[in-house]
């Protein structure tokens, strides 16, 4: 063996005291982030349990409450609990969940904070589609918003994603390209409304600023179906997203199909946000905070799995808010979301642009 030789070998006890070090500390991210979830599942139980007893259910008798949650009960307790209450807490916990999910999946395929559904008209998008067919075939809202939405958000991801485009995607073109079509799905949206009549319009005003409101069993259906259907795709998508991560080339020789995986998740990411909307409505800047806070509490590595947690904490807290907060309440649930990301939305800003200066 040469001296070069000597000097170059790996010390076993070195690698051996490395690989210890390297399984300690997953072994603590892990029990973090088990930690982490375990907590924000605590508080969207509480949080849903405050939006069902706030919602001014003083005339009915305490012993019937959980049997009507269930829908254990008739006449003023099934009405109140059943009909109103839990389709409420539990649209604001399912949407919550999917526009935090988009979020996330939007900021680690684009490696971006500000590549969110909302930022970039992904949510303006779906709101038009859904506007429309609340305003001209309300008969039809039930399957038609849905479907409508999820319509207009694919039709955005390929505008976007096309005008964006220069022999590869910069990440400010396709916010700027985004913020644009945002704007263009506002104008239609707002045209919409000249033309509507005035019952109509008064509905869906409200219903584009953000609200669980008007949630019923059947929006509340097409959400979990929604977020189940999402969850599993992002489960089978998770192993190409990792290895997006790492560039483009060095991907593809793991044998990820890159251009295959990063549509796949556009669209995904697309789907969910546009199913929340045909809900609740865009209700603002969810996907764009939920992500950041994931990554603060748990790291980078398991953002995606707690941003559905985290998202819906944010809208099910907004929610009761909305509803009891004194001197505010009752207001739209987007209002206090709006309240919450606009401020964080220029920060952004100026960070990235004080780290690019």
């Amino acid at each position: 063996m040469t001296v070069t030789d000597v000097r170059t070998a790996p010390d076993p006890t070195t690698r051996a005291a490395t690989v210890a070090r390297l399984r300690a500390g997953r072994r603590t991210r892990n029990r973090r982030t088990t930690v982490v979830a375990t907590a924000l599942v605590a508080a969207l139980l509480g949080l849903t349990v405050a939006s069902v007893l706030l919602g001014g259910i003083g005339k009915v008798d305490p012993a019937d409450v959980l049997p009507a949650a269930f829908g254990l009960r008739t006449g003023l307790a099934d009405y109140m609990i059943f009909q109103l209450r839990m389709p409420r807490a539990l649209a604001a916990l399912l949407s919550g969940a999917l526009f935090g999910l988009a979020g996330a999946l939007y900021q680690r395929l684009i490696r971006n904070p500000l590549a969110t559904p909302d930022v970039v008209g992904i949510s303006a998008g779906a709101g038009a589609g859904a506007v429309t067919v609340l305003l001209f075939a309300p008969a039809a809202y039930v399957v038609g918003a849905p479907v409508a939405a999820i319509a207009g958000s694919f039709v955005l991801v390929g505008l976007v994603y096309a005008l964006a485009w220069r022999g590869g995607v910069d990440t400010y073109r396709l916010v700027l390209v985004g913020i644009g079509m945002s704007a263009v799905c506002t104008a239609y949206t707002n045209y919409l409304f000249t033309v509507a009549d005035e019952h109509s319009i008064a509905i869906a005003m409200r219903w584009t600023v953000g609200s669980t409101n008007a949630a019923d069993w059947d929006g509340v259906t097409t959400l979990a179906v929604g977020l189940a259907f999402c969850l599993a795709a992002t489960a089978v998508l998770d192993r190409s997203l990792g290895s997006l991560t790492l560039g483009d080339q060095l991907a593809t020789g793991l044998g990820t199909r890159v251009t295959a995986a990063r549509v796949a998740a556009l669209l995904l990411g697309a789907a969910a946000a546009a199913l929340a909307t045909s809900v609740v409505g865009p209700i603002g800047f969810v996907s764009l905070i939920s992500g950041p806070i994931a990554v603060r509490l748990a790291g980078a590595a398991h953002a995606t799995a707690l941003a559905p947690l985290v998202g819906g904490v944010i809208v099910v807290g907004a929610d009761v808010l909305a509803q009891n907060a004194p001197l505010i309440s009752p207001v739209p649930t987007g209002v206090l979301t709006a309240l919450l990301g606009a401020p964080y939305f220029v920060w952004l800003i100026l960070r990235r642009r004080q780290g690019a200066s």
